[in-house]
C-alpha cells in the first residue's frame, strides 16, 4: 500500500475514534446508550438503517454479482420496499405504545416474559452468526489491501469498532453510520468512473453490457430454484424486509430512537428507496468491471472489487475507497454490538436481576458490548464458503426471520397463547435450520429468497395447530397480555 493511502486510513480511523469518545461524555444511562435519548432525527436514522443493513457485503459482494451475472438482484430490493411499507403501516405503531427498550418487549405484553426471552434469545443466536459473516467479509478486502492475515484483519477492525461503539453508544453509532455511508458511496462512485473510463467510456460500456444481456433486471418466470426472479424478489424480499425491519432488534432499535411514530415511518420507508439506488450503484460497478475486462474468472467474485481498487486507482483515492469499504463494515459491526448488548441487558439481565438503575445498566451494557465483540470476532474465523457472502448472510438470518415474523402475525389471532407462539418459533427454527444448512431432498435447490416465506408459513401453521390441540380450548385471557 502506498504511504498516502495508509495516511488516509490512519486519519480516518483516528477521526472515528475521536467522534466516539466525544459522545462518551453524553451518556447519562442505559436509555441514552441504547436508544440515543429517543431524539435522533429521522434522516440520520434512515441513513443509519441503510448503512447497517448493507455493510461491507454490499461493497464487495454485490459488484461481484453484477460482474458475473446481470441486474436481476434488483428484484429483491423491490420487494424490500413493499415489506417496509407493510411494517410502517401495521407493525410500527405497536412499538410506540409505552416505553419499549427492545423489539421483543411488545411480545411480553401479549404472551408473557418467557416468550419475550425466547424471541430475544433466537435473535441473539442468529444475529451473532449473521454478523460474524459480515466481519469475515470485511477481512477479505483488508487482507487484499494490506496483505494482512484474516485473523489480524478481524482483530484490528474489531478493536477500532469496539472503541467507539463502547464509548459513544447508539448516538455515536448512528452519526458515524451517516459519515461512513457517505465515505463508501463516494468510494463506489470513484470506482465506477474509473472502470467506465477503462472500458472506453459510458457508451462503449453500456453497448457491450447490453449486447451481453447484462443489463437485464426482470426475470418473470416462477421458479423455486432460480435465485433472482420477479416473484421470488417481490414475495421473498417483502417478507424478508418485514421480518428484518419489523422484528429484528438491529433495525427496530434505530426506529425506537426516533422522536415518534411519524419519524420512524419516514426513516423506514425512505431507507427502502435509498437501498434500491445503492444496490443499483454497486451492481453497475460490477457491470463496469466486467466491461473493463477486470473480471478474472480465476478470482472469487468477492475479491474483484478490492483487487480493482488496489490495481487501478491512484494513491490517495484508493486509500479513500479502502476507508469506505472498512466504514461499511464498521457501521454494521458497531450496530450489531450495540443491539446485541441491548437485548441481553434489557431482555435478560434487567428482568432476571431486578436491577433497573439507568447508570448500572449502562455499565452492564458496556461490558456486554465487549463480550459480543470478542465472540463475533471468534465466530467470524469459523466461516469458509464459496457462496457469495451477501447470499450467505441473508440465508443465515432467514433461519429465524420467518418464525419471528410468524409469531408477530399470530399475536393478532385471539386464540393464540404464549405456548403456541413458542411452539411456532421453536419448530420453525429447527426446520429452517435443516433446510438452510443441510438442504435435504427437495429443498436442496430452494433459492434463498423463499426461505422467509417458507418459515413464516410454517410458523403460522404450527401456531394455529398448537392452539387447536390445546386441551382446554381457551382463547387468550388477561394473564396472557393484550393484542399488539
Amino acid at each position: 500500500m502506498h504511504a498516502l493511502d495508509l495516511t488516509v486510513l490512519l486519519v480516518y480511523f483516528a477521526g472515528v475514534i475521536a467522534i466516539g469518545a466525544a459522545f462518551a461524555r453524553r451518556q447519562g444511562g442505559a436509555t441514552d446508550y441504547f436508544l440515543g435519548h429517543r431524539d435522533l432525527p429521522w434522516w440520520a436514522v434512515m441513513f443509519s438503517i441503510v448503512a447497517t443493513e448493507t455493510s461491507a457485503i454490499t461493497v464487495i459482494s454485490i459488484p461481484g454479482l453484477g460482474a458475473r451475472a446481470d441486474l436481476t438482484f434488483l428484484q429483491l430490493p423491490l420487494g424490500y420496499m413493499v415489506g417496509r411499507i407493510g411494517v410502517a403501516a401495521w407493525l410500527l405503531p405497536g412499538y410506540f405504545r409505552g416505553e419499549q427498550e427492545t423489539a421483543y418487549a411488545r411480545l411480553e405484553s401479549r404472551f408473557g416474559p418467557f416468550t419475550r426471552r425466547v424471541a430475544s434469545g433466537v435473535f441473539l443466536v442468529v444475529r451473532s452468526l449473521a454478523d460474524s459473516v459480515r466481519v469475515y467479509a470485511t477481512a477479505i478486502p483488508l487482507a487484499v489491501f494490506l496483505g494482512w492475515s484474516i485473523p489480524l484483519s478481524v482483530a484490528v477492525l474489531g478493536v477500532i469498532t469496539l472503541i467507539y461503539a463502547w464509548a459513544g453508544g447508539l448516538k455515536a453509532v448512528v452519526w458515524l453510520d451517516v459519515l461512513q455511508l457517505g465515505v463508501y458511496l463516494l468510494g463506489g462512485v470513484a470506482v465506477l468512473i474509473t472502470a467506465v473510463n477503462l472500458a472506453g467510456g459510458g457508451s462503449a460500456a453500456f453497448a457491450a453490457a447490453s449486447a451481453a444481456h447484462k443489463l437485464r433486471v426482470f426475470d418473470w418466470q416462477w421458479s423455486w430454484s432460480v435465485t433472482y426472479t420477479f416473484w421470488g424478489g417481490l414475495i421473498g424480499g417483502a417478507l424478508l424486509s418485514a421480518a428484518s425491519h419489523g422484528t429484528d432488534h438491529l433495525i427496530v432499535q434505530r426506529l425506537l430512537a426516533t422522536k415518534g411514530l411519524g419519524d420512524a415511518r419516514r426513516a423506514l420507508v425512505v431507507s427502502g428507496l435509498f437501498v434500491f439506488v445503492q444496490f443499483a450503484l454497486f451492481l453497475g460497478i460490477g457491470v463496469a468491471l466486467w466491461a473493463a475486462h477486470a473480471d478474472d474468472p480465476a478470482i472469487a467474485s468477492d475479491r474483484l472489487f478490492p483487487l480493482f481498487v488496489v490495481n487501478h486507482l491512484p494513491a490517495g483515492l484508493s486509500g479513500l475507497v479502502i476507508a469506505g469499504v472498512l466504514s461499511a463494515s464498521m457501521g454494521t459491526h458497531s450496530s450489531a454490538l450495540n443491539s446485541l448488548a441491548s437485548a441481553v441487558t434489557h431482555d435478560f439481565y434487567a428482568p432476571i436481576t431486578g436491577r433497573r438503575d439507568e447508570r448500572h445498566l449502562l455499565a452492564v451494557g458496556r461490558w456486554f458490548t465487549v463480550i459480543w465483540a470478542v465472540l463475533l470476532a471468534f465466530l467470524s474465523l469459523t466461516f469458509r464458503s464459496g457462496q457469495p457472502v451477501v447470499e450467505l448472510a441473508l440465508s443465515i438470518a432467514s433461519i429465524t426471520y420467518g418464525g419471528l415474523l410468524g409469531i408477530y402475525i399470530l399475536s393478532g389471532v385471539q386464540r393464540i397463547r404464549g405456548g403456541d407462539a413458542i411452539a411456532a418459533i421453536v419448530v420453525t427454527t429447527a426446520i429452517m435450520l435443516d433446510v438452510v444448512v443441510f438442504k435435504p431432498g427437495r429443498f436442496a435447490h430452494l433459492a434463498f429468497p423463499w426461505y422467509v416465506p417458507m418459515g413464516t408459513g410454517i410458523a403460522l401453521i404450527v401456531g394455529w395447530v398448537s392452539s387447536l390441540l390445546r386441551p382446554d380450548g381457551q382463547t387468550v385471557g388477561p394473564s396472557d397480555g393484550q393484542a399488539i
